[in-house]
């Protein structure tokens, strides 16, 4: 695992529109270690929000009237941490990457080409639970947990599941016993 880097990536958005972007969080991790996290303020398209987005993330018009552009924000993450054939993980791939397309999009952006990998298909193919959201996950992972909702702390949580996620159904195959692996590899199909 000496040689895993990726970047969590997670999107907030001010109404239903995926390119409502008011915020923007990564988590930047090298050779299998959270290296760094951060988050930004993001002022989408008119600073216009829906009531039942401000309740759940609790970012408001006032908190990103000042804010760049998503534009302006992304510039600057794609110049200092994400290259050509980047990995980006997210807690539910579609939307996130949805998210990015669509405001690439709107604001006539080129993205670079990215790997995507998803912590949620991932969740329920290694983990018997009946939910499978970031927080429960986590909850029951004991992973520590920030601020739901915030792209900051999701990201980083996503990040934290997925390390776990990869560790996790690493051993559940490596638990097995080579003579059973031996008989899996030369059944006949």
């Amino acid at each position: 695992m000496n040689t895993l880097d990726f970047i969590a990536i997670d999107f907030e958005t001010a109404t239903g529109q995926r390119t409502s972007i008011c915020e923007v969080g990564i988590c930047l991790v090298r050779n299998g270690e959270i290296a760094e996290t951060r988050s930004w303020l993001v002022q989408p398209e008119g600073n216009r929000y829906s009531y039942w987005n401000m309740q759940c993330h609790g970012i408001r018009p006032e908190d990103t009237k000042r804010a760049p552009s998503f534009a302006e924000v992304w510039q600057e993450i794609a110049e200092q941490y994400i290259g050509e054939g980047a990995l980006l993980v997210a807690h539910n791939v579609p939307f996130d990457r949805s998210c990015l397309e669509q405001a690439a999009q709107l604001y006539e952006l080129t993205l670079p080409e990215l790997q995507w990998d998803c912590s949620l298909r991932r969740a329920r193919q290694i983990y018997d639970y009946g939910c499978h959201t970031l927080a429960y996950l986590c909850e029951q992972l004991s992973i520590p947990e920030g601020r739901h909702h915030r792209a900051g702390d999701d990201a980083e949580m996503c990040a934290r599941l997925y390390l776990r996620e990869l560790h996790d159904s690493y051993e559940s195959y490596t638990s097995v016993p080579n003579s059973k692996l031996f008989e899996i590899e030369s059944d006949p199909l």
